[in-house]
């Protein structure tokens, strides 16, 4: 329990450090909690400069990092949140001023927005601290089992070493016993560290979330609240469509922006702790040579002594004296260097931070100020790019300059640490050549020693002094230039071009990925567009990777490694111990292996395993930590495409679905008219004309309902190849007048200055045809909802009209409704009870209202013929029962050859299929903190080949390469009426 309080404290203060900081995630970008919490960082790296233990400063600079990367990712995240809500305000405002919006709607729609985002605030701050406070009992719980995990190892480790240790002396066991609290303590502070890692990484991640559960959040309110102003009638569709329209390009310039803010944060982070791992190296290092020159100086003391007494001027007696009065002195030298510094240290420590912070809060007071002054600025464009460029300005100049100021601040510091550690150290080194050449060479003339070897002594010793000073100097140089080689290597790993670069040719990727599967969808409603387009912002908004997460998980992959690597070489170890035992059972005539040999061994075991915890990471395992990670990216983006390609399938299955159940229903009452018709004319209830005449009566309704179908179409699409054609003749005259400018009149410079403005206008002719070719897929996906709206209408109507007729045959047959639900349950044997029970209710209550009621044609229908012809109903089950498994028979037999004629058909590969344009086919990734370049395979999980199991194989269709058409493709006109006899004919459902 002991040791379990031990490691969750030292657990909890990293939490409790961490809480602290990830509060400032839902806090205003600059706020005052902000500027004291970046106060807070600063004066930890003053802590760490100012540090007793060199040997862990490189760590404590590491989890500053962390914190500082954490706290980047909270003021990034606040600053996009800002920007979104701003662009809402600006894109509401300019839609009053071009007169799409009344003021008052504008108003109202601001009001909304403001309390959503309110509203959203406080759900996210709620779900933080719960999901904070179920980590931390999660991380308890996990520390509490895997702590006493350990310490059980430890117990049993403790036990099979006592039993060998009962048979040695005394002082091998206390050695040995030693030894392995050494090794348990080891394995403690591993435990804990990694215990630590993977808390930082669950928080890391519940930060993650949370950010992406409030960009998507943001996209959700903007489009529900569109979406309320359509129904509500505040907007109409053609200014919506505007609308959305400019918040899709928008979002993409947001995206860019927040690309390069997180580009320039993580370039400008990297730079500054590059520059401080380097002063970390720098003042170890002018520690080493201040040790290095006390040691140096100490021990010419005792070669001093000992010289002479190798001499014979100096009896044994006489150098232990002097050699415990030279240690005394030397000790009390470095005690008084040690507390003086210790003061000193303490006194600049409390300047310095009092300085930095003076300059920190001044530079963020002079931010602040000229932020809320441009402010103003902000809120009166009407320019959303201008309002984002103005924003890429104040951030860029304002990290600029922070970053400056604090590179600054840390030289400065380390400048006055060193200068005082410097000082001090002199001041000692001098006070022990002092006691070489003054108080030791005394003592030593008093004792007898002749003056020219004293002298001669002396001057050797300044000789190697002063070469000793030198050598240090050379090496602590060498150092600074492997510090300065490091910060290099470590700027061009996190270039801000390359980060950009990477960035843009993910986005664009992206973007043809996205497009392709958005085009795949044949048809769309209003509102279900309104879904993609924000599937597709949201997928988008998730592109980006945060600042800290990457490193912590990097870090926490690097311990996993670390573990299993360490372990495996603890096992050869232990294998290595054991193979004594086994030689000596194997060799029986051999005497007992005596405890001492054994005790070696095992001492010599140990300390291996201690030895390993000092030995530096193999390079396989860094290499390793980097290929994961970037699988790990991989699999994140596959899984956007996924899930908004899950998004569209899961609509168009909805609306083939909904369709193919109308369908079903449809060709269940065919078949159940076509039985009654055909027992009322067996029967002879009904002559052959009458049934022949109530057919024909039918006719002219559906001809009529199919009529009207195909005058709607046609007016649609007339309309709509009219609206194409009026779009093109825009694009056409618009096109060319980007080139219309003055010429020269210098006949030999048109050519050359018309291909040269052709040129510079390139882009953005070809980022207008895209917009062309995007808004006319648009409206012809919304074209065929609104047509398979009007075909589903019509066939509604149509089934009703079949209803009646149903209805009439059965009281004419006088079905019982039993009889009746079976063979609807027949021929629709996947409907549910109430589907069947809906139908069959439909068609008991349908008045007959046809013409061939009161034609005479047939024999009134009295109740005497229920009795007399009972045995018709089980005929007529019987033999709908043997037409359906007849009909499934067939279609079997289709669908197997169908198949059979599939697999033997030759089919490339999908990667093979799928073609993007652009440079390369794939994007590629860097590798993370390394500068190399990795192809990516997005698309690229394996094909599944589904072809034999039965499952069918849907493909959506890819269009071909974008092609600008004058004309709408001639869509097939449907003839239902003939549809539905062919169907009927075929046995086709």
């Amino acid at each position: 329990m002991v040791r379990y309080q031990c490691l969750k404290g030292g657990l909890l203060s990293r939490h409790q450090v961490q809480h602290h900081e990830s509060k400032l995630e839902h806090s205003h970008f600059t706020s005052a909690d902000g500027v004291n919490e970046d106060l807070a960082l600063n004066d930890q790296m003053i802590d760490i400069l100012s540090s007793e233990d060199p040997g862990s400063m490189l760590q404590a600079l590491e989890e500053l990092e962390i914190a500082t990367l954490n706290r980047a990712d909270s003021e990034l995240e606040a600053c996009r949140t800002q920007i979104s809500k701003d662009i809402i305000a600006l894109l509401l405002r300019n839609l009053t001023s071009s007169g799409h919006l009344s003021p008052q709607v504008e108003r109202k729609m601001g009001a909304v927005f403001k309390k959503q985002f309110l509203l959203l605030e406080k759900e996210i701050q709620e779900e933080y601290d719960r999901k904070m406070v179920a980590l931390t009992a999660e991380c308890d719980l996990e520390t509490r089992k895997k702590t006493e995990n350990q310490y059980q190892r430890e117990m049993a480790a403790m036990e099979e070493a006592e039993e060998l240790l009962k048979r040695v002396s005394e002082r091998s066991a206390v050695e040995c016993s030693s030894l392995l609290r050494t090794l348990h303590g080891l394995e403690q502070e591993h435990l804990r560290r990694s215990l630590a890692l993977q808390q930082e990484e669950d928080f890391a991640r519940a930060h993650r979330q949370l950010a992406i559960f409030q960009r998507n959040e943001v996209h959700r309110i903007f489009f529900a609240q569109i979406k309320s102003a359509i129904f509500k009638g505040d907007l109409k569709p053609e200014a919506a469509k505007m609308l959305l329209q400019d918040y899709a390009k928008i979002q993409e310039d947001v995206e860019e922006l927040m690309d390069f803010f997180q580009a320039s944060k993580r370039y400008h982070l990297s730079k500054r702790f590059g520059h401080r791992e380097y002063l970390v190296q720098n003042i170890v290092s002018s520690e080493t040579r201040v040790q290095g020159l006390l040691s140096a100086a100490a021990a010419q003391l005792t070669l001093l002594i000992q010289k002479h007494e190798r001499a014979g001027y100096l009896d044994e007696d006489q150098m232990e004296e002097l050699l415990e009065r030279a240690q005394t002195e030397v000790f009390s030298i470095k005690q008084k260097l040690d507390n003086d510094l210790k003061q000193e240290k303490k006194k600049l420590h409390q300047k310095l931070i009092v300085k930095r912070r003076r300059e920190i809060l001044q530079k963020h007071k002079e931010q602040r100020k000229e932020q809320l002054s441009i402010g103003e600025a902000f809120r009166a464009a009407e320019d959303v790019g201008q309002y984002l460029g103005q924003w890429r300005g104040l951030v860029a100049g304002h990290s600029a300059a922070l970053e400056e100021l604090q590179e600054r601040l840390d030289q400065a510091a380390l400048d006055d640490l060193r200068a005082l550690s410097l000082s001090l150290s002199e001041r000692a080194t001098e006070e022990l050549r002092r006691l070489q050449s003054s108080l030791m060479t005394q003592e030593l003339l008093k004792r007898g020693v002749p003056w020219l070897f004293l002298q001669q002594i002396l001057e050797e010793h300044g000789r190697e002094m002063a070469a000793r000073a030198a050598q240090l100097e050379g090496e602590e140089r060498d150092r600074d230039q492997e510090g300065v080689q490091s910060v290099r290597q470590r700027l061009r790993d996190n270039a801000l071009e390359a980060s950009m670069e990477e960035q843009a040719e993910l986005r664009r990727w992206g973007r043809q990925i996205f497009t392709r599967l958005r085009s795949s969808a044949f048809s769309l409603s209003e509102e279900e567009l309104l879904r993609v387009r924000q599937e597709v912002h949201s997928c988008f908004a998730q592109m980006d990777r945060s600042l800290a997460l990457p490193k912590i998980r990097a870090r926490v992959l690097l311990q996993r490694l670390q573990t299993a690597w360490r372990e495996a070489e603890f096992l050869k170890l232990d294998q290595a111990l054991a193979a004594p035992e086994l030689q000596q059972q194997s060799r029986a005539r051999k005497p007992r292996s005596k405890s001492k040999s054994k005790i070696d061994v095992l001492k010599k075991c140990i300390e291996d395993k201690i030895q390993l915890f000092d030995e530096p990471t193999p390079e396989d395992l860094v290499e390793k930590v980097r290929g994961e990670l970037l699988r790990e990216r991989v699999q994140q983006l596959e899984a956007q495409e996924g899930c908004f390609a899950e998004s569209l399938v899961s609509l168009q299955f909805q609306k083939a679905a909904g369709m193919a159940k109308t369908l079903w229903a449809y060709t269940a009452l065919l078949s159940i008219q076509d039985l009654l018709l055909e027992e009322l004319s067996v029967s002879e209830t009904l002559t052959k004309s009458a049934c022949t005449q109530i057919l024909e009566s039918h006719s002219p309704e559906l001809q009529e309902l199919e009529r009207k179908l195909e005058d709607a179409i046609a007016r649609q699409e007339t309309a709509q190849l009219e609206r194409a054609l009026a779009s093109r003749q825009q694009w056409a005259g618009d096109g060319p007048g980007l080139l219309n400018e003055a010429e020269d009149t210098d006949s030999e410079r048109q050519v050359s200055a018309v291909l040269w403005r052709a040129l510079s206008k390139s882009q953005k002719l070809l980022e207008h045809q895209q917009q062309s070719l995007r808004e006319e897929q648009e409206s012809g996906v919304l074209l065929e909802d609104l047509l398979e709206n009007m075909e589903t209408d019509t066939f509604v109507t149509l089934y009703s009209q079949e209803l009646r007729l149903a209805s009439y045959l059965s009281k004419l047959t006088m079905v019982p409704a039993g009889t009746l639900r079976r063979l609807l349950s027949l021929a629709l044997p996947t409907a549910s009870q109430p589907e069947l029970l809906a139908v069959l209710d439909s068609v008991s209550q349908k008045l007959p209202g046809h013409t061939a009621e009161n034609d005479g044609g047939g024999e009134p229908a009295d109740l005497s013929r229920s009795g007399k012809h009972q045995g018709w109903w089980q005929a007529l089950e019987s033999k709908l029962r043997g037409e359906l498994v007849s009909r499934g028979l067939e279609k079997m037999l289709w669908a197997r050859q169908q198949k059979e004629s599939i697999l033997k058909k030759t089919c490339p590969p999908l990667r093979e299929r799928t073609m993007f344009s652009g440079q390369g086919s794939w994007p590629h990734l860097s590798l993370v903190s390394v500068g190399e370049l990795a192809p990516m395979p997005i698309v690229g999980a394996e094909a599944i080949d589904l072809l034999n199991t039965g499952e069918k194989l849907f493909i959506f269709r890819n269009p071909k390469e974008p092609e600008i058409s004058l004309h709408v493709p001639p869509r097939k006109k449907k003839n239902f009426l003939n549809a539905k006899k062919a169907t009927w004919a075929s046995g086709v459902d």
